[in-house]
């Protein structure tokens, strides 16, 4: 891993964080399928500081590169770091272990779904997954920001979230929504 400072405002304080070797091979293999030439990964967070903070990954094309990003070179993709995210980044370790499957949803959630949701001032996050006798594997999630108390809340749910979840992780059966949507302040559709 190589690492490249392009914003010399934060040259004092290097992220090094790290991706392990089993996450770097997944995110190969999901970069991979995006049939775009040098995309890579770009490391933020929401919300520094608070407690709704939360980490996030999203695709990077070469063309949506922000150039104050901290570079890091693996051998496979490029990871850019978003600079005023870099201390609340420092010594992470982002991991895949194949025998998680919350690991992998919760990262197919934040590389694929809450970028979508995000256009609308929303997200999701999961809460668990359970092995629902009846229905079978079950992942319950909760949504948030512009999502909480959303109209079209049912429809994202079922043509957007499980679709793509389910074409990810054929496993899965169902996915249920936790969230109490009777709050509606700030919800994309009221």
């Amino acid at each position: 891993m190589s690492t490249e400072n392009t914003n010399t405002a934060v040259a004092e304080e290097i992220p090094n964080l790290l991706i392990t070797p089993s996450a770097q091979e997944y995110l190969h293999d999901l970069l991979t399928k995006q049939n775009t030439p040098g995309i890579g990964v770009r490391i933020f967070v929401e919300h520094p500081g608070t407690p709704r903070a939360e980490c996030c990954m999203a695709y990077s094309a070469p063309e949506e590169v922000i150039p104050t990003d901290y570079k890091q070179d693996y051998p496979d993709f490029p990871a850019y770091i978003d600079a005023p995210s870099i201390p609340y980044l420092l010594d992470a370790v982002i991991d895949y272990n194949k025998d998680r499957f919350g690991g992998q949803l919760t990262f197919i959630l934040q590389a694929e779904i809450n970028p979508g949701l995000a256009g609308h001032g929303g997200n999701c996050s999961l809460v668990e997954v359970q092995d629902d006798a009846e229905h079978g594997l079950t992942a319950v999630l909760k949504f948030g920001g512009g999502c909480q108390g959303c109209s079209a809340i049912d429809v994202t749910l079922k043509q957007g979230v499980e679709t793509t979840l389910k074409e990810q992780i054929p496993e899965l059966q169902r996915v249920v929504d936790q969230t109490d949507h009777t709050q509606a302040e700030g919800a994309y559709f009221k």
